[in-house]
């Protein structure tokens, strides 16, 4: 009956792996028709709480209550599941401003933009309700006699469209699996730990704390780098964000070279360098990759066209502030005297740069910051966030850092499968190179520490929304693993530099130190940062977990070292299983609380699932894969693929709702 049950499993990740794939090529509504919300789908699910329950009886897991909750929750989850698709609704309203449908009256749909600029925070419904006045908007909901109305959509008309649920019993039932999953999972991983011999003061420390070149050739001429960086100092309105200039030219500069900086060149002096001596730098435009040739193009030209460069707030009839570039369509309360200080601004500066006049321009900067200052004080960021973001943007890195450490735990770990195969003592230079790579991994983990509080105070949220920061987040995971166990255990350091060096190489193809952006409304919720932190911590034990195989399976045959590495990585993958259900359970009340629906099918969920299901294998203790050391390896190694798949393949090659490539 065991191997039906395990067979049931394997079955079920089969099926939902096939269904993202056909979702590639046919589409989600194809997909709900034909897998999850067919019949013999529904049959599949069934067998599976069936073969949960009787694993229970069977077993007597009543002796082992940890197992007990686990196995509970099965069907619980499913029955949960059962009871939200035959008795819950789900459907749209459309309110016109003093329509009322279902008791709800809008009186007015807003826009909520972001202090100075156009782009939206939020979307708000202002409604009433039996005499009382609410607001909808991303992330609150309005909740009337047991129905749950969430912003959908609005049209330019001010009508809104609202969501409408209602699932009395599926979300309790599902929550209450949730549950039960959680307390059973977390006390598997307390008694995994205190029966793995690796316990110590430290390793539950970490438990504690995760749950909590230059160029030769001569460059163009461009402007001094003091007044560059003085011009770098003004704001400008870029991304639908008030920033200051440094910003927009080091993403100018990047998306045009590569780097953001260049032949030794600032950021601002590149952009200064097209700006005011466009005949010189044009035949850089030759040299850009052609993948990147039609965008900085159209990015040159764009602010050549006097349209780009939006660096004047003036308020219109109605108060609202705007910003304009020098050739935009000015509000009619523009005085004579701004219209002209407005028009006539560029030409000015390039007749004091084409004279050589720095100190005047200098001058100049100043009086358009002093204008900025005078007109938008209410909607300019902080100093404190203006000098966190221009500090950011000067930890500029390239791909070198990446380079480093995964070339450097490239080193450390073959040197120490080499002194494990040969029994040698650490005296010496490895002594003294080993002290060098646990600095180095020290001061890295510090420095991605700062570029995420950077982020954060200068972008007002927490960074956890995108490619890059996710995996900057998940190098600082790892570092922090490193550091608390590279003392006891000699795997950890080169697994945690060569863990980072892979992270820091893909967060480099989303740019480096990306410039910071807003987030869109939907993400403005703290469950988001809870969800992405748990599940990058998840992520960053697998990781771990793999490595440690991959050293497993090439160390040789050694018995003290082999049971000490087979030992750590049990006692890792408690902690990782929990963590990667307790971020699967976060996503699916983020969802709940935003769309009214906890689990949609989409292609990053089911992933989810599968990696956790593939991970839940080594946990049951009558498998072979939780005794013998070897096969623990290899399939700690094969299992990463999961992984990969979920973060890589859903985001480049299945798409859907999670993917952001």
């Amino acid at each position: 009956m065991k191997k039906v049950r395990i067979f049931l499993m394997v079955l079920v990740a089969v099926v939902l792996a096939a269904g993202t794939v056909f979702e590639r090529y046919h589409g989600a509504e194809w997909v709900g028709d034909h897998f999850y919300s067919s019949w013999w789908f529904a049959v599949l699910m069934a067998l599976v709480a069936i073969g949960a329950i009787v694993s229970i009886v069977q077993e007597q897991m009543w002796k082992r209550p940890a197992a007990l909750l686990i196995h509970a929750a099965v069907p619980v989850i499913l029955l949960g599941g059962a009871f939200t698709t035959w008795t819950g609704e789900h459907y749209s309203i459309t309110l016109a401003p003093g329509e009322t449908k279902e008791g709800i009256t809008l009186e007015r749909f807003e826009v909520v933009n972001y202090p100075g600029t156009h782009t939206p925070m939020d979307f708000v419904s202002h409604v009433s309700c039996e005499g009382e006045q609410y607001d909808i908007s991303m992330n609150h909901i309005l909740r009337h006699n047991g129905h749950r109305y969430y912003q959908e959509d609005y049209d330019e008309e001010g009508r809104t469209t609202l969501s409408v649920s209602h699932d009395p019993w599926g979300i309790p039932i599902t929550y209450t699996g949730y549950a039960l999953l959680l307390i059973g999972l977390g006390w598997l991983m307390i008694n995994g730990v205190k029966n793995t011999p690796l316990r110590s003061s430290r390793t539950l420390s970490l438990l504690f704390l995760l749950l909590l070149p230059i160029a030769a050739n001569a460059a163009p001429r461009t402007l001094p780098k003091p007044t560059a960086k003085k011009m770098g100092e003004i704001y400008t309105l870029y991304k639908g964000r008030i920033c200051p200039l440094q910003t927009f030219a080091k993403d100018f500069t990047t998306k045009l070279t590569g780097k953001a900086t260049y032949e030794g060149l600032s950021p601002e002096q590149v952009f200064s360098g097209f700006l005011f001596y466009y005949s010189e730098w044009e035949p850089l435009l030759d040299e850009v990759s052609p993948k990147r040739k039609k965008e900085s193009e159209s990015l040159v030209n764009m602010l050549l066209s006097g349209h780009g460069l939006k660096l004047f707030p003036m308020a219109d009839s109605t108060g609202t502030i705007g910003w304009y570039a020098q050739n935009d369509d000015l509000p009619m309360t523009a005085s004579e005297e701004e219209y002209i200080f407005i028009r006539k601004h560029l030409s000015y500066c390039q007749e004091l740069v084409v004279k050589g006049d720095y100190a005047a321009l200098d001058q100049v900067l100043e009086k358009i910051k002093l204008f900025q200052e005078k007109r938008a004080a209410d909607v300019l960021p902080s100093p404190v966030r203006v000098k966190a973001e221009r500090l950011y943007n000067a930890l500029t890195t390239g791909r070198w850092l990446a380079f480093l450490t995964l070339s450097l735990g490239l080193i450390l770990f073959s040197i120490s499968l080499f002194r494990a195969s040969r029994s040698l003592p650490r005296r010496g230079i490895l002594k003294t190179g080993w002290v060098i790579s646990a600095s180095y991994l020290f001061l890295l983990t510090l420095f991605l520490i700062l570029l995420f509080v950077l982020r954060w105070i200068a972008g007002g949220h927490i960074p956890m929304a995108g490619g890059f920061d996710s995996m900057n987040l998940m190098s600082i995971v790892i570092g922090i693993i490193g550091i608390v166990l590279m003392r006891r255990h000699q795997m950890a350091l080169p697994v945690a530099l060569l863990t980072m060096g892979f992270c820091l190489l893909v967060a480099m193809m989303s740019g480096s130190n990306p410039p910071v952006t807003n987030l869109m409304p939907v993400l403005s919720s703290p469950l988001l940062c809870l969800h992405v932190a748990v599940i990058m911590m998840s992520y960053a034990l697998f990781f771990f977990l793999m490595m440690i195989g991959v050293a497993g399976l090439t160390s040789g045959k050694r018995k003290v070292e082999n049971e000490k590495l087979f030992n750590l990585g049990k006692l890792l993958l408690y902690p990782a299983v929990f963590l990667l259900a307790l971020g699967i359970i976060i996503g699916a009340l983020w969802a709940n609380i935003s769309w009214g629906n906890y689990w949609t099918w989409d292609p990053k969920e089911v992933w989810a699932l599968i990696t956790f299901i593939v991970y839940v294998f080594p946990l049951h203790p009558s498998l072979s894969v939780n005794h013998k050391p070897r096969v623990f390896y290899l399939y700690c190694t094969l299992a990463f693929l999961s992984v990969i798949i979920t973060y890589f393949g859903v985001n480049f090659l299945l798409g859907g709702l999670h993917a952001y490539n």
